[in-house]
């Protein structure tokens, strides 16, 4: 079968990936910053259709399907940025960034499978399409890929690498079983966060400023910075999750929930249950129909006005706050970065992630 090959498309900018204001670049310094970031990132984006590609035409029609779905290439776009630190868009940086982003989308095709998700990035999941079979071994191939690409960086990137998969596997292990019984829920809630979201996250930024030989003292601030910033963005697509769908995204309310992913406002609720009687009554209502949703029997419109509830609740407003203090503190780890162009649009970046539940 003759696949064709897609148009090199160009990559997010600067601003739409991190979600940052064109005004923040308003500086000739700045807008040459911005400008050899865009560069980094496109060709990141036209190396990644070419590390994706397979002489076998199912393995390459299946491994660019999420690639080809979207995405803002924010982990890309991190090691770019901190590789502003040192000597920027070197080859090992464009390298790496590659393979952070094909470890992202192996995860993806992983995660969907494990979630028994129907929508990715608007489409339809691999697993939907072809199978829970072949979207598993799509992301095997892809986590293979990305080891071939680190393989040729150095013994740093490659021990980093494997410490993240690592983690990620950690992460998605200790999500399924749940926390143990003398293990608090909210706390192994973000422990698994950190492992899942944050470690890549910050592994993007410390390869920035290891292959681009930024100065050492760097590398410990970017890494606390990503772990963190990783939490905070998943605290809020958790307050996301609640919302009325957006028509690009094709997602319904309480999404995650319905898969039975207990998110931050949940456990909240569960821990308020305890010792409140309407707490306890929306989580009865919301846990009833979680179960029957798995045999087919809930009722949508009753289970969408209570997600709708929750998203009104108190405990809402309290993930809401731990997103923020998350992206503070990441924030805060960036003191000892200098002042300029890469910190600005670090701090710009946390910023704008908390700003997304508003």
């Amino acid at each position: 079968m003759n696949v064709s090959r897609p148009v090199v498309r160009k990559a997010s900018s600067l601003s739409s990936a991190l979600g940052l204001g064109e005004k923040l670049f308003a500086s000739a310094g700045d807008r040459r910053f911005a400008s050899a970031v865009e560069d980094g990132l496109d060709a990141v984006e036209s190396g990644l259709l070419e590390e994706m590609s397979f002489a076998d035409s199912l393995a390459d029609t299946t491994s660019r399907y999420l690639l080809d779905a979207g995405g803002k290439r924010i982990r890309p776009t991190l090691a770019l940025l901190t590789a502003q630190l040192g000597n920027g868009n070197v080859e090992a940086v464009i390298g790496a960034a590659q393979a952070i982003e094909m470890t992202h989308l192996a995860s993806l095709y992983h995660d969907d499978v494990m979630d028994e998700a129907q929508m990715r990035r608007g489409v339809p999941s691999a697993h939907a399409v072809w199978g829970n079979s072949v979207a598993i071994l799509t992301g095997d191939l892809l986590f293979a890929r990305a080891s071939k690409l680190v393989a040729g960086l150095g013994e740093a990137a490659i021990r980093l690498q494997a410490e993240t998969f690592e983690r990620l596997c950690l992460g998605q292990l200790h999500e399924t079983m749940g926390p143990r019984d003398d293990e608090d829920p909210i706390d192994h809630y973000l422990s698994v966060l950190a492992d899942k979201t944050g470690s890549l996250i910050a592994a993007a930024a410390q390869l920035g400023v290891v292959l681009s030989q930024a100065p050492a003292q760097y590398r410990v601030p970017v890494t606390e910075f990503g772990e963190k910033v990783g939490v905070a963005f998943q605290l809020v697509d958790d307050v996301i999750d609640l919302a009325p769908p957006l028509d690009e995204t094709g997602k319904t309310p309480g999404t995650d929930l319905r898969s039975g992913v207990a998110t931050l406002p949940l456990l909240y609720l569960r821990r308020l249950a305890t010792t409140d009687v309407d707490a306890a009554e929306l989580l009865t209502r919301i846990e009833r129909d979680v179960n029957t949703a798995h045999y087919g029997a809930a009722d949508d419109d009753e289970f969408t006005a209570a997600i709708a509830e929750l998203r009104q609740h108190e405990v809402t407003r309290q993930t809401v706050a731990e997103a923020h203090r998350w992206a503070r503190e990441a924030v805060e780890a960036l003191a000892p970065l200098p002042e300029g162009p890469v910190k600005k649009a670090l701090t710009r970046f946390a910023d704008s992630i908390v700003e997304r539940s508003s």
